[in-house]
């Protein structure tokens, strides 16, 4: 036996969710939403999780869904519960994520009569959603099915709001019969219709013709057949790819630091590296350099491949082809061949130069996030995830090479630094290898409740960079011009410390680079607990070491 709501739709949803093999559900608490907690508590196959804040739910689901690639259900009440997951869905949007919402309301004559925790619920995520289902109205079970399947083959988020009268808390036995599950959806090359070989003949030529190609690789989940891919590109020496960290590729003819290469550059190099194709594929670019070069000196071609939308972000967009990476390289390599060239060659010399004179800098500069940078990145234990949060951090670990055991994640679909600490506890809390993330103050303070979960496994580290402020605006250009630094910096002396006694971490600090070397020596072993290290860098000197780098990255 099993006890079910007595709602029929409270019912449908969950067996709905059953059949659909929805088998992890991020609850948050509520009266309204009663009848669905009651329900998915007592299915058999599905796992439950409780988070009480919804904003740290969203995103804590949101990483467990990174890491699985299915939808994970979050269950809210009504009322400004719901506007809470806002965030998360965004990030789940661009990030190309899936993720099922289900948030219970009011039934429409409630609805603006002045009862509490009542707001429009319906369609309120209408520009960052891949589907709507209100229910309540007709089609109740085709409409529930439709969002599920959308989640699932479109991967990202999608919204069903159930409207519930009085009584919530009724429940009603009945026998336990096991739910027919669908069969998991796999991604497969062979799910894909290949590109008509005419119409793909006309690119090849293009791109057998032209001596200077950039492929662009952005944020991606690691894919084996993609890095054999990538590596049978740059045996044409006409080549160069061009990747980050995010993009879970890794081989010494690909360009990884791509600022590191672009900063230095002349206005006459500038033009010497202007691709006549460039392809893109992956998700959004974090690296700003990239991105000013393209836009001014435009590729005059531009083809991106995904099969599921392309961005115009250097705005000269020529073709999207929509299918993914994998199979348009596959269709691809058989039209195109060699050319000679020395696009190649020169440009991975200078990248060689460039990390000669990175190296010689590291090694020498002051106790600054910079170097805390290099310290931090070659310690991380071989086959650990990495999650790094936005802003500083994300731009820093884009200088320097990373091993390439380890996977690399980071909200990158809005770049916010809302949640980037909870994505990462549900990340570890998914993923079998060990999880490190490495997060700048903001970022961490702002999104401290994250740390009440009680799913956190003890294999979890946390690196806190703090530079006591938003250090990433005494870098970039106006703001420490202006009469109103403060403002943009938010200057604190904020620790890590009474939160860690909170939430059960284990506190460990650093000031100075023999603290740091001494607590990295033992940072990653085993232990009861998770632990997190907080690192305490100069707010007014980092920003020049990081100018002063740059300088001596020039010849």
């Amino acid at each position: 036996m099993r006890q079910f709501p007595k709602n029929k739709l409270a019912q449908l949803v969950v067996k709905s969710c059953e059949h659909f093999n929805i088998n992890t559900v991020v609850i948050s608490p509520g009266s309204r939403n009663a009848p669905l907690i009651i329900g998915f508590n007592d299915a058999k196959e599905i796992k439950t999780l409780s988070i009480v804040d919804e904003r740290c739910a969203a995103f804590f689901a949101l990483g467990i869904a990174q890491q699985t690639r299915k939808p994970v259900a979050l269950v809210c009440t009504s009322g400004s519960a719901l506007l809470n997951y806002y965030p998360a869905i965004a990030e789940a949007f661009y990030s190309n994520i899936p993720l099922l919402i289900i948030s219970a309301d009011r039934p429409a004559h409630l609805i603006d009569i002045g009862d509490g925790q009542t707001i429009r619920q319906e369609n309120v995520f209408d520009n960052h959603i891949l589907f709507n289902a209100n229910l309540g109205f007709e089609n109740d079970e085709e409409n529930i099915k439709k969002a599920i399947e959308t989640a699932i083959n479109k991967k990202g988020p999608v919204h069903i709001n159930v409207p519930f009268n009085d009584p919530l808390y009724e429940i009603e036995e009945v026998e336990y019969t096991k739910i027919e599950v669908v069969e998991e959806l796999k991604e497969s090359l062979l799910d894909e219709i290949p590109l008509d070989v005419d119409e793909l003949q006309k690119f090849a030529t293009i791109w057998n013709a032209s001596k200077k190609k950039m492929v662009l690789v952005g944020e991606h989940f690691p894919d084996e057949l993609l890095q054999i891919q990538l590596e049978h590109l740059v045996k044409d020496p006409s080549v160069i790819v061009l990747t980050e960290n995010t993009a879970n590729v890794s081989d010494p003819k690909f360009i990884n630091s791509i600022d590191k290469l672009i900063f230095p550059l002349e206005e006459d190099e500038l033009e010497q590296f202007q691709p006549d194709i460039l392809i893109s594929l992956g998700g959004l670019i974090v690296s700003k350099k990239i991105k000013e070069h393209l836009r001014k000196f435009k590729p005059t071609h531009h083809w991106h491949t995904d099969s599921k939308r392309a961005f115009d972000t250097f705005h000269c967009l020529k073709h999207h082809f929509k299918i993914s990476p994998q199979l348009f390289f596959s269709q691809f390599f058989f039209l195109t061949k060699p050319t000679k060239s020395h696009y190649q060659d020169y440009w991975l010399q200078k990248k060689e130069f460039r990390l000669n004179k990175h190296q010689e800098f590291i090694s020498t500069c002051a106790f600054s996030d910079l170097k805390v940078f290099g310290k931090l990145l070659p310690s991380i234990p071989n086959n650990s995830q990495l999650q790094l949060s936005n802003s500083s951090v994300i731009r820093y670990s884009q200088l320097f090479n990373i091993n390439k055991t380890l996977s690399v994640y980071c909200n990158r679909g809005t770049s916010g630094i809302d949640g980037s600490t909870s994505t990462a506890i549900g990340a570890a809390f998914s993923a079998k290898e060990n999880t490190v993330f490495i997060t700048g103050d903001i970022s961490f303070f702002y999104d401290s409740n994250a740390l009440w979960n009680n799913y956190i496994p003890s294999n979890f580290r946390i690196i806190v960079i703090n530079n006591g402020g938003g250090g990433i605006f005494r870098f970039i250009p106006g703001p420490k011009d202006s009469n109103a630094l403060d403002y943009f910096e938010t200057p604190h002396n904020l620790t890590a410390e009474h939160l860690c006694k909170m939430h059960q971490f284990e506190y460990i600090i650093a000031k100075n680079e023999e603290e740091l070397d001494n607590q990295l020596s033992n940072f990653y072993e085993a232990s009861k607990l998770p632990k997190l290290l907080e690192i305490f860098t100069p707010r007014e000197e980092n920003d020049q070491i990081l100018k002063a780098y740059f300088n001596n990255l020039k010849e």
